[in-house]
């Protein structure tokens, strides 16, 4: 199975290849049965590959052991990785890291989590790209398959960890900057196609995928809105966070005109007794003291967040719009 991610500005395209010789059930279908096993859990897995010229192949993955946060276990999961890639090598299949494959839930996987994988990633791979399946909404009869990296913008901004509005303004950056999605184009090779061709009934209605048919709609509409009504309420919070901060920061700067005022009144009394004026700033005051700005990184996350729950709803409501009409079309036939 051949997949390939065309990106139109960036430098490079992504191609995930399988070994043909060995099994055709490789990348793209192991991604897909590791997510779908243990859905609803989420799971993560290696991507292996090579970084040839202007290409990144992805020909092999295997998935992580489920484990807890302990640092033994943690341990336990590093040395798996590194005795799976030695397997792999040993019997001549690709194991040079391109990076990691995990599932999702409904979309939610634009976390703080993500983004420190990709710069952990980031420090040892030159370039590396992250597939995301989700296997949820891979049940209303989509394949909900993304590629995403980082943009070198925010990889940057995230470097100097300064999400201040001015920072922000002075890069030209939005929430919509932070991740760039790789189209993914899904082909088979000349020999799997004439291999699936052979496996094909001869009865045209086998081939049908009945998931596109379901109406019932409403346990995903249900859990999208509510995430999106948990994102509203965080992003509710975030904003209150920023609203606090602009009330401390008017006080202050109310506060300083005060001082300032009465530190010029005891000056003019000073020259006026021939004393030495006193300095019009006191750095050991309190109120002089820089209040810190809320980082903005975590409202970007849930405006993305957001973003994606809307979408979805979107195009779950317009294809069950389209089965609607088409059912009332049959009845009326």
């Amino acid at each position: 199975m051949t997949v390939r991610a065309l990106e139109g500005d960036c430098e490079y395209a992504l191609l995930l290849l399988a070994a043909i010789a060995r099994s055709f059930l490789q990348v793209i279908l192991k991604i897909i049965k590791h997510c779908k096993e243990f859905s609803p859990a989420l799971v993560t897995g290696q991507l292996l590959g090579l970084d040839v010229g202007s290409i990144l192949e992805v020909t092999n993955c295997f998935p992580f052991p489920i484990r807890e946060e302990d640092e033994e276990i943690e341990a336990d999961g590093a040395n798996y990785q590194l005795e799976m890639m030695r397997c792999l090598r040993e019997v001549n299949v690709d194991n040079n890291t391109v990076g990691w494959y995990q599932s999702t839930l409904l979309g939610s996987f634009q976390t703080v989590e993500l983004i420190e994988t990709f710069m952990n990633y980031q420090e040892n791979i030159r370039r590396c790209v992250c597939i995301i399946y989700d296997p949820s909404r891979s049940n209303q009869g989509v394949l909900a398959l993304k590629a995403l990296k980082l943009s070198d913008a925010f990889m940057e901004l995230y470097r100097s960890n300064n999400f201040t509005g001015e920072k922000l303004r002075e890069r030209n950056l939005s929430w919509v900057d932070i991740f760039e999605e790789i189209p993914i184009k899904v082909s088979n090779s000349a020999l799997i196609s004439a291999f699936m061709t052979e496996q094909e009934a001869d009865s045209p209605i086998t081939q049908c995928d009945y998931d596109r048919l379901q109406l019932s709609t409403n346990p995903f509409m249900e859990r999208n809105v509510e995430f999106l009504i948990e994102c509203m309420d965080e992003l509710s919070i975030e904003q209150q966070k920023f609203q606090f901060y602009y009330r401390n920061l008017s006080r202050q700067q109310a506060q300083q005109q005060a001082w300032l005022q009465k530190r010029r009144s005891e000056n003019m009394a000073r020259k006026a007794a021939g004393e030495e004026p006193l300095p019009e700033e006191d750095p050991s005051n309190p109120i002089f003291k820089p209040i810190p700005e809320p980082s903005r990184l975590d409202s970007f996350l849930i405006t993305n967040q957001i973003s994606n729950f809307c979408n979805q709803i979107n195009g779950v409501t317009g294809q069950s719009f389209s089965r609607l009409y088409l059912m009332k079309a049959l009845q009326e036939s």
